[in-house]
């Protein structure tokens, strides 16, 4: 079976010569699938020579179980035939291509430090060689215009097959180019193609959503996760600023609106509901009893009656998370938008938590979003699998993502679930992911849950977890620590490059439990481990 090194290469955005490189190794990959070669590309090393350091690079290392070596030099677009040989303009100076091959094979000898069996080609899929023997390099090792579909055969016949099991050599080389080179991807780097991809394709659904005409302008969009419903609302928000305009932003979650709050320009409002509730009535000069049974009725009770003051009239409402909306919270929101003010309600019903009810909204134009750019499609793959999403959601993401992880506990056991919670941790580190990219997500609310009443999982390991509090300012106090975590209830609308889902038990599957593992699936970006009791473990299985 065929292994290409990094991996990754199929989610990288890259343009010019690098998208180039990229189209030969899907060549490759679908040519040589059934071969044990290993591909090794977009090779880079460092050598010092004469006080200096000198950078070398192969496009390509094709590698048999026969510790052979075939470097492949790829050069896309137009080459010169010169008397000194074929030359290539690099940011305008002519460089020998012979050259650089030979400096590649002995600069990656000298790294080896041992004898190397390795042969080489030119490989230029645009370019027509017209005279070989002006190319300074052997016309059996070029691979033009005219041959590049045969480019694999050639690979073939270069590095013969045979039964022989793999020897020592094999054995040293290996380590060499896996080790030595390193060649693992960098998450780092992975992790900002993954938001600069997903932020432009999501984004689509900023722009034409926001060039749909219509009055009054009355937009509901029902958007699985990852369909980019907060783009639009930030676009919408912005924009408003940008026209003058004064712009109300409401959810449910506290933490997503304090995310948006650090992404949105002053000069609007951005809240949760009971936020905005809390400010209105200490505008009207009164102090709520939160002991009072009935709070919450009385205050919806005086915003839907009290007179709103031109301060509390706004030009657009952004009201996200709808599905844990209610009906006299929509009236309340609405009486706050002036009469020829723009409104745009998001939701996904497949992140109902509180078990709401579809908030009815008569004379509004619905737009459906249901493809998810956000999440690896594996993620994707598995949520359909286990009938986690209705409608069906399209898996629109570049990214396979890496293998899902479950780590096992007897659900009675849970020092065993902070054990393998920690385990996680190690994986995601070990994968390359520093601990700012990683979050933990407990499958449990706050007041349930054993890892969100910690302030450590072990020295190593200090969690950043809410406290249930709130300072004089209003803004929520939480344990200091390296590790964010949070409940699935408290990190909806949020995500992070690698997610530990964590604290995961149940005895049957129902529609909650169907949602709250979408939710907290779908918070990954990249990389997925997934901390469950054997018994749910069990109950995914039967259901795939």
């Amino acid at each position: 079976m065929l292994h290409i090194y990094p991996t990754g290469w199929k989610e990288l955005a890259v343009t010019g010569a690098a998208a180039r490189e990229i189209e030969t190794l899907t060549y490759l990959e679908s040519r040589l699938a059934d071969t044990p070669y290993r591909i090794y590309h977009g090779v880079h090393w460092t050598n010092v020579e004469n006080g200096f350091s000198a950078y070398g690079e192969i496009d390509f290392i094709i590698f048999a179980p026969t510790a052979r070596i075939l470097l492949i030099e790829q050069k896309s677009g137009f080459l010169n035939e010169t008397p000194d040989g074929l030359v290539k303009n690099f940011e305008g100076k002519p460089r020998k291509i012979r050259h650089h091959i030979t400096r590649s094979i002995s600069g990656l000898r000298e790294r080896f430090g041992g004898e190397l069996s390795i042969d080489y080609l030119l490989y230029c899929p645009d370019y027509i060689v017209r005279d070989p023997h002006l190319a300074d390099i052997d016309p059996r090792h070029i691979i033009d215009a005219t041959r590049k579909d045969q480019l694999a055969q050639v690979i073939r016949v270069t590095l013969p097959l045979t039964h022989d099991k793999p020897g020592e050599q094999f054995e040293k080389v290996t380590r060499f180019l896996g080790n030595t080179l390193s060649l693992r991807p960098d998450p780092s780097a992975m992790i900002g193609n993954a938001a600069e991809m997903v932020t432009r394709l999501a984004g689509g659904l900023a722009i034409w959503a926001r060039r749909l005409e219509f009055s009054p302008f009355r937009l509901r969009v029902i958007g699985t996760a990852g369909s980019g419903k907060t783009q639009l609302a930030l676009a919408e928000y912005t924009a408003a600023i940008e026209a003058g305009l004064r712009p109300l932003y409401v959810c449910y979650n506290r933490p997503l609106a304090d995310h948006i709050e650090r992404l949105v320009p002053a000069g609007g409002r951005v809240a949760t509901f009971h936020m905005l509730s809390d400010a209105f009535l200490r505008f009207q000069g009164q102090t709520p009893n939160y002991a009072a049974p009935d709070v919450w009725r009385d205050i919806e009770r005086q915003m839907a009656t009290a007179e709103l003051p031109e301060a509390w009239r706004h030009d657009v409402l952004i009201v996200d998370e709808g599905q844990d909306f209610s009906v006299a919270w929509r009236d309340i929101l609405l009486r706050m938008l002036k009469a020829d003010g723009r409104a745009i309600w998001l939701e996904d019903p497949n992140q109902n938590l509180y078990g709401r009810e579809v908030v009815p909204l008569p004379g509004w134009v619905t737009l459906h979003s249901d493809t998810n750019y956000r999440s690896p499609r594996q993620i994707v793959d598995m949520l359909a699998a286990i009938g986690a999403v209705s409608p069906p959601v399209e898996a629109g993401s570049p990214f396979k993502g890496a293998d899902i992880d479950e780590l096992v506990f007897p659900h009675t056991d849970t020092e065993a679930m902070l054990a393998q919670t920690k385990h996680a941790i190690t994986l995601c580190l070990a994968a390359g992911f520093a601990r700012h990219d990683i979050a933990i997500a407990t499958f449990r609310g706050r007041e349930r849950s054993a890892i969100l009443k910690l302030d450590r999982l072990s020295d190593a390991h200090t969690l950043k977890s809410f406290m249930g509090a709130y300072d004089l300012f209003g803004d929520p106090v939480y344990r200091e620590g390296g590790l964010l975590a949070e409940s699935v209830y408290r990190f909806k609308g949020q995500s992070a490059p690698a997610v530990i889902f964590t604290e995961i038990d149940f005895d049957m599957i129902d529609e909650l439990v169907l949602r709250k593992l979408f939710v907290g699936m779908t918070r990954a970006r990249l990389k997925l481990v997934m901390v469950l009791s054997e018994r749910a473990q069990q109950q995914l299985l039967e259901r795939m």
